[in-house]
């Protein structure tokens, strides 16, 4: 049995690539990516010459047997996307599965995420989160805002800069302008910026500024309510009269 790498590739900055992560792509047998032309430009910076398969979710369903065919005659594969961690809204969660399924060793390698980042930098509360990704565009996406209402963990979202306008306003009518927010754009590259605040203050601040790049928003979950302390109605199960 072979085994599959799943690995991260920066976000932004080229310097938050792994000596690890190199060394496997140089390594392996074969490495899946996203997209050939944008994974072609990290390895000729990194001058890894390696064969790249293109494996992307319009093709993953029809190319995995194939893939996991290669795993079981023993090569080593990796996969990477085009940027940050496969399988995080990305790429890389069949071929993982479908390995694992078929008792073939997955390994993901520590590294690069955008959602990491923008909520330890956010200065909401991180040690309890929820990762929803990118939201529905149409069809159930009121419905997936209203069953978040009353979230008490830190959210994290991923949108594009043409509907983060929106979909800030969306969050104020379903969670209340008042809710804290933090916008963080271009992390790890040059222009990175985070914008925190009320989700009407950041909703005008994005009026006058135009949002650009990648962008991961962070939400405050609902505090409105203390937590209910849970009572223990269970009698002790040593029941003698404790002067005994």
């Amino acid at each position: 049995m072979g085994i599959l790498y799943i690995v991260p590739t920066p976000v932004g900055n080229m310097e938050d690539m792994t000596m690890r992560a190199i060394r496997i792509l140089k390594e392996a047998d074969l490495v899946l990516a996203e997209d050939t032309r944008t994974s072609g430009i990290l390895f000729k910076h990194f001058e890894i010459k390696n064969q790249l398969m293109s494996h992307h979710k319009f093709n993953e369903h029809g190319t995995t047997a194939k893939i996991i065919e290669r795993l079981k005659a023993g090569q080593t594969i990796a996969v990477i996307s085009d940027a940050g961690t496969p399988g995080i809204s990305d790429p890389g969660f069949f071929v993982a599965r479908e390995a694992a399924r078929a008792g073939i060793e997955v390994i993901c390698l520590p590294g690069a995420t955008a959602c990491i980042p923008a909520i330890v930098s956010s200065g909401l509360p991180c040690d309890r989160f929820c990762f929803e990704g990118f939201l529905p565009q149409k069809k159930g996406r009121q419905t997936h805002l209203e069953s978040l209402k009353e979230e008490r963990r830190t959210m994290i979202f991923y949108e594009s800069p043409y509907r983060l306008l929106k979909t800030l306003q969306q969050f104020a009518e379903v969670f209340g302008e008042e809710r804290q927010v933090s916008v963080a754009r271009e992390i790890s590259k040059i222009h990175e910026e985070s914008v925190r605040g009320s989700l009407a203050e950041v909703i005008q601040h994005f009026s006058e500024k135009e949002p650009k790049g990648e962008i991961v928003i962070v939400l405050a979950g609902d505090t409105s309510k203390p937590v209910k302390e849970k009572k223990n109605n269970k009698e002790p199960k040593d029941k003698r009269n404790i002067n005994e």
